[in-house]
């Protein structure tokens, strides 16, 4: 990314900021993002603290979306030939990366956005967020904070009844969104905070209460059929297990975990079941196999779109001439259906004895071992879960003092409200729990010795 001096607008002060004039996902794919959450082009003052975005040209390129944007400004006060003479470049270089059957008419037709919102507006509403959309969403996330800023229960209750047309699903995502990120950065007091807030809504609203009812249905045949699996797992009994569910979330939840028990012999038996029922409870049979067909449709095609793009991912890599930078860059997008592409094309090379290709997927392999490697904190955490053994927790400790900081009591502490945030199992939290107090004991002792 190049480096450009210009002065700070508050104080004038000369200043030295990264630039990125070119966002094109044909070339990284992060670029969209990175755009959108306006984290480039920003200076910082050191003389004065000032912070904010510098006025540079910009191009946006999407070639799935047909989408060349250019921003150029208007505070740069420059004429339309000279902003051409500087977009030129750029929108050249967007036209090289691609190959030349995927060069289409729309390059040589960009389109002008006359403000950075007009930008980012356009780019939101090709993936089918509209700006009705966006300021919806506003409106939410102003109500999260009006109930953050109301400190009594009794306030916020009105809050909720004021506005209880917000209180939607996207309402309860955002809210799972913000515990989420407070848990990863160790908030625990945010953390606790946003959770009690959404516990407030899920009860105080319609659809907080059909959402909660849900989820306690969901799991509730989870732990139906985790007792079941214990005893062994039969396909009558889970389709017991399926026709006890009344919400179709749930329902969703239970085939996306049964989906190998959902097989031929399953139906044949659910079929031979609705021939020997009448009246009311055939026809009960017959909804759920019709819902069953569905769903168990829907998942597959699901999965087989994951598989295509993850082998179309791999193929990516392995075809990139810097193996490494090409794995960090899509680390994210490294899931159980990337990991099952490179045993699939492992075994493909192996068979066809293409050691070239074979000593590729070697490498990426490798990089990803090294790369998603848990941090040595983690790996004490969960050393220390599957240690019952009082004594024997302490001698794990005491051999790994130097990770027992105040980082770690910290990740203990946000695991725990995770934990509870999920409604894990009791067990689980009380193991944690002990942890917890056993690594601050010991803590403490290590600082008294210090």
């Amino acid at each position: 990314m190049p480096r450009i001096q210009t002065n700070c607008p508050r104080c004038h002060q000369p200043i030295v900021a990264d630039v990125q004039q070119l966002f094109d996902i044909t070339t990284d794919p992060t670029a969209k993002q990175r755009l959108l959450s306006r984290s480039t082009n920003v200076s910082h003052c050191q003389a004065c603290g000032y912070e904010g975005m510098i006025s540079v040209p910009i191009i946006y390129h999407d070639p799935e979306k047909e989408l060349l944007l250019t921003f150029f400004p208007p505070e740069m006060g420059m004429a339309v030939n000279d902003q051409e003479k500087q977009l030129g470049p750029l929108i050249n270089q967007v036209v090289n990366a691609l190959p030349a059957e995927k060069r289409k008419g729309y390059l040589f037709q960009p389109q002008t956005m006359l403000t950075y919102q007009t930008l980012i507006d356009r780019i939101l509403e090709a993936d089918g967020i509209t700006k009705e959309m966006i300021d919806a969403q506003q409106k939410r996330i102003n109500f999260i904070q009006k109930l953050i800023a109301t400190p009594t229960a009794e306030a916020r209750k009105t809050i909720i009844e004021e506005n209880t047309a917000l209180a939607d699903g996207n309402l309860f995502a955002i809210f799972s969104t913000l515990i989420e990120s407070a848990m990863m950065q160790g908030d625990e007091k945010s953390s606790q905070m946003l959770s009690a807030l959404n516990k407030e809504l899920m009860e105080q609203t319609e659809i907080g209460r059909e959402l909660l009812a849900q989820n306690q249905e969901a799991q509730k045949a989870i732990k139906t059929l985790q007792d079941a699996s214990k005893e062994g797992l039969t396909r009558e009994r889970l389709l017991d297990v399926l026709m006890e569910l009344k919400s179709e979330s749930a329902l969703t939840t239970v085939v996306s975990l049964t989906r190998n028990g959902l097989d031929y012999q399953f139906f044949q038996s659910l079929t031979e079941r609705i021939d020997k029922e009448t009246g009311e409870n055939k026809q009960k049979f017959i909804d759920l196999r019709e819902k069953l067909l569905k769903l168990t449709r829907e998942y597959d095609l699901e999965v087989n779109k994951h598989i295509a793009n993850a082998e179309n991912l791999l193929d990516s890599i392995l075809a990139d001439s810097n193996l490494e930078e090409a794995v960090k860059k899509h680390l994210e997008e490294v899931d159980e259906f990337f990991t099952s592409a490179i045993r699939n094309a492992f075994d493909k090379a192996n068979q066809a004895g293409d050691s070239a290709r074979l000593e590729k997927i070697q490498k990426v392999t490798s990089i990803i071992e090294k790369e998603s490697a848990p941090p040595p904190e983690l790996e004490l955490i969960q050393k220390l879960v599957d240690t019952q053994d009082s004594s024997a927790r302490r001698k794990i400790l005491e051999e790994n003092s130097a990770l027992i900081t105040d980082e770690l009591l910290q990740a203990l502490n946000s695991i725990i409200a995770e934990g509870q945030t999920r409604e894990e199992s009791p067990e689980l939290l009380q193991s944690l729990e002990s942890i917890y107090k056993e690594t601050l004991r010991f803590s403490m002792e290590k600082k008294l010795k210090g």
